[in-house]
């Protein structure tokens, strides 16, 4: 492999509208990048989001990620062109009353994804959803304990398995103790490390075998041996935490490197040689195209000056290779008629309905 391949084999990028530009074009034929990440705007319509990833990943390596956020409730990229998706922690809260409603979760996500292209939903959520976290993380939590958790993910992941689309569960090594929003900057979690063990790591723990993806979250654990690094560029959390005692051996995926809570701590040229060298496979920079071109020539100098980050980097970028092979190698559908989309849409909202049915009332 190629160092500018290996390289662009490290990034997953974002676009800025509904169709290609030409200097998109251009940055994309530089980079080459290992997958893209699109936005609510980047879709108008199923056959227009297809025609986009099929223009915008012919410019990407072999298997690439296609990636959308769709969680549910308010992380939904796909509630104005299709229907709204309830919410994980409305569904967990529904599914401890009635069987089943997390794998069907797991489906409707999974049709509903690839009927637009994509082979990721970046879900699910497997923080705790604790008191002081709760004005940041809102719904996208599915329960205050690891067990909550852990029942209602493990039945979203198979019912995203079951069609073939692969989980990412994020944010390690968990935001439930979080106060601040990591967009803006980088939240510093007052808990310690037998603390998150015992709780907030219990999901990645029970799910390891079955997540293809984990994402790393900018948090920082000051009482931790991390200090105040944040987790994406942390080699405790990633190289000792999550592949050393965990025993992790799937794709770690970064959040989103435009954030404030790493680029208030690093630039991004920086930021994505610490990724890289803390263990991190694909980095994802979901906007700016100076920042993605920043990351891509921070990486290829660093592999130019440093023969052990060249190695590094083409071992790293071997290993994704063979892991986008194994979780993103079947192609895209059809796109689907209107007919069949409207009756996704039925499925959907029908699905919304029996889930609001089990929601607890104002006397409860």
């Amino acid at each position: 492999m190629e160092l500018r391949e290996a390289v662009g084999a490290a990034m997953v990028v974002g676009l800025g509208g509904t169709e290609l530009a030409g200097l998109e074009r251009a940055w994309l034929r530089v980079v080459r990048p290992a997958g893209i990440i699109l936005f609510r705007r980047n879709i108008d319509s199923a056959a227009q989001t297809q025609k986009l990833l099929t223009e915008a990943t012919g410019f990407c390596q072999k298997n690439p990620l296609r990636c959308v956020d769709l969680e549910g409730g308010t992380v939904d990229r796909l509630r104005d062109a299709l229907a709204p998706m309830p919410s994980a922690k409305a569904v967990a809260f529904a599914a401890r009353r009635k069987k089943n409603l997390a794998p069907e979760h797991g489906r409707c996500v999974a049709r509903a994804i690839q009927a637009f292209g994509f082979n990721t939903p970046l879900a699910p959520v497997v923080d705790l959803g604790l008191e002081v976290s709760a004005k940041v993380m809102g719904t996208r939590t599915s329960g205050a304990t690891a067990d909550e958790v852990v029942s209602y993910t493990e039945g979203f992941i198979a019912g995203l398995a079951e069609m073939g689309v692969a989980a990412c569960g994020k944010h390690f090594p968990g935001l439930g103790g979080g106060t601040l929003d990591s967009h803006e900057a980088t939240p510093l979690i007052d808990r310690g490390m037998k603390e998150i063990w015992q709780q907030d790591l219990a999901p990645y723990r029970a799910l390891a075998d079955r997540l293809p993806m984990v994402m790393v979250s900018h948090a920082a654990y000051p009482r931790t041996a991390a200090k105040a690094t944040p987790a994406s560029v942390s080699r405790f959390w990633i190289e000792r935490v999550l592949r050393g005692r965990i025993g992790y051996k799937g794709l770690i995926f970064s959040d989103d490197m435009e954030m404030g809570g790493i680029l208030k701590a690093m630039p991004m040229e920086e930021a994505a040689v610490a990724a890289l060298r803390a263990g991190t496979n694909l980095i994802e920079i979901c906007h700016s195209p100076e920042l993605i071109l920043r990351a891509y020539e921070g990486l290829l100098r660093e592999a130019e000056g440093s023969r052990a980050f060249r190695t590094l980097l083409l071992a790293r970028a071997r290993e994704t290779d063979r892991l986008r092979r194994k979780y993103f190698a079947a192609k895209p559908g059809r796109v689907p008629t209107e007919a069949q989309l409207n009756t996704l849409a039925t499925r959907i909202r029908r699905f919304a309905v029996t889930v609001e049915k089990y929601q607890p009332t104002e006397a409860q």
